[in-house]
């Protein structure tokens, strides 16, 4: 009865021992696996260091054998440790989604664990030992805008509209028949067409500010022009220094009209070629970022003369071309212009919905709140 029973309980003894150790290896394993498939997918969306789907399988691997090192020496089978390395695969693979960046990592390992000797004998030398792990990671589509306004300053801009202006008392009010003297047959005190631009400007960068209270996804600059170009307000952060800007332009403007340079400085800051809002946008993490301009005007093209020129407004006609085909979207307010003014305008709009035409302050307001909110509509917070 020894002889046929003794055999017997020390091979389930034996069997015991080695799957216990079994177990043991396998959870190990799985909790390995489970984070080098978290990590692998993690690394894919990472804000702060650019991986490539092979760097993130190779460091992944790596997690593995290092964290089973310990393991696999008390267990001793350190020596496995480089087939380990070769037994483990891990696939990481980018999920098709319009609205979020989201990886898949896939992790699959096995070894063969070295048996006792009493259940090699009915058992072989190794048992394989062999885990799956699954991972994904995903990080929300943020899309930024970065918009660049050019405004006109020029004299005909301190021209009154047919709004009475209700912060002053008295003013002296300019028409196009007295400039550059006050009209005296005008009165009470109207709303000048620069006053009208600055409320107009102020609306759309409370839109902007309310729609990015963190200042993170918009970045807006300002250009005033008159037959001159005056030195910009660069493209920044939030929209406190553009509404600076805008403000300390002169309650009376004066000077000719000429678009075409403030068109150039808002070009050579948008254009594809010029990464520095692609760099801006990715540091603090928008995956993309759309680009517009914002170009008025209450005049038509005439330098410093009173007559229209036809090689100013092909100047600027020519640079909208150029920026409408490098995918920048450009809006434009005709704000009581004329007729060579209105075409000029409507040339450079993208297309027709992206022209305005304002003929006094409300009109105008109008139309920078309805820019606003359709460049905040195609440039917010895509959420899964």
């Amino acid at each position: 009865m020894t002889a046929l029973i003794l055999p017997a309980a020390i091979f389930t003894v034996g069997v015991s021992v080695d799957l216990i150790s079994a177990l043991d290896l396998k959870s190990d394993l799985q909790s390995s696996a489970d984070a080098a498939a978290l990590a692998a997918s993690s690394a894919m969306i990472s804000t702060t260091k650019t991986y490539t789907k092979a760097q993130a399988e190779a460091e992944a691997k790596q997690l593995i054998v290092t964290q089973l090192s310990q393991s696999l020496a008390a267990s001793g089978s350190s020596s496995l440790s480089d087939q380990l390395a070769d037994n483990t695969e891990v696939t990481v693979s980018k999920v098709p989604s319009p609205k979020a960046t989201i990886y898949n990592a896939v992790v699959t390992t096995s070894f063969n664990m070295p048996l006792t000797p009493m259940t090699r004998l009915f058992a072989g030398d190794t048992m394989t030992v062999k885990v799956n792990s699954s991972s994904q990671s995903s990080r929300s589509n943020t899309v930024g805008l970065s918009m660049y306004l050019a405004l006109d300053r020029s004299g005909s801009m301190s021209f009154l509209t047919d709004e009475t202006d209700p912060d002053s008392a008295s003013c002296d009010n300019y028409t196009s028949t007295s400039w550059p003297n006050k009209d005296t047959g005008v009165g009470g005190c109207r709303m000048r067409k620069v006053k009208a631009l600055k409320k107009a400007a102020d609306s759309l960068f409370k839109a902007f500010d309310k729609m990015d209270p963190s200042k993170n996804l918009v970045r807006v600059g300002a250009v005033a022009y008159t037959h001159e170009t005056y030195p910009p307000q660069a493209i920044t952060w939030g929209t406190s220094a553009a509404s600076a800007y805008v403000t300390a332009i002169p309650d009376k403007p004066e000077g000719g009209t000429d678009s075409s340079g403030a068109m150039q400085v808002t070009y050579d800051a948008l254009k594809s070629s010029n990464t520095t809002e692609a760099t801006a946008h990715s540091s603090v993490g928008n995956t993309s970022f759309k680009r517009f301009i914002l170009l008025m005007t209450d005049g038509e093209m005439t330098g410093y003369s009173n007559a229209w020129n036809a090689t100013l407004d092909q100047a600027t006609r020519d640079i909208c071309t150029r920026a409408k085909n490098d995918g920048i979207t450009i809006y434009t307010v005709a704000f009581m212009a004329p007729a060579r003014g209105k075409s000029l305008l409507s040339f450079c709009a993208t297309d027709a919905s992206s022209y305005y035409e304002a003929t006094n302050m409300t009109s105008l307001v109008s139309a920078f709140e309805a820019i606003a909110a359709k460049a905040t509509k195609s440039t917010s917070l895509l959420t899964q």
